[in-house]
């Protein structure tokens, strides 16, 4: 059996279009926002699921939630930049469940945290 030869690491590297690209294939709505509550990035299914859509870009997150829920988002970021946590489910009902995800670079830093939606589960 033949080895393949292995991929030079930056010819294996992944650019954004790239990633765009496979995050807009995900059926269920993904919004990254950084550390300071700015959304950053939603694929095509969060365009289509949040009111205001791609206008959201480059605004606070926060502005989209009551105070109840911005002080849970605050908080869950914190336990996050201290090491606490990395994923918390937040919304769970029968319409969905929605999970706040930390966001690291390779030193472990938080560089904000995605909102990653699922459909509710199925009654076995």
């Amino acid at each position: 059996m033949q080895k393949k030869p292995r991929v030079e690491q930056e010819d294996a590297m992944i650019d954004a279009t790239w990633m765009a690209a496979l995050l807009d294939s995900l059926k269920d709505p993904l919004l990254f926002a950084d550390t300071g509550h700015i959304v950053r990035y939603m694929n095509k299914a969060a365009i289509a699921h949040y009111t205001g859509g791609e206008s959201l870009l480059g605004s606070s997150l926060l502005d989209c939630h009551n105070p109840r829920s911005q002080q849970q988002m605050i908080e869950i970021l914190r336990a996050m930049r201290d090491g606490r946590e990395n994923e918390r489910l937040i919304t769970n009902n029968e319409k969905h469940r929605v999970y706040m995800q930390a966001v690291r670079d390779p030193g472990g830093r938080v560089l904000g945290y995605f909102e990653r939606f699922e459909p509710p589960s199925e009654s076995k």
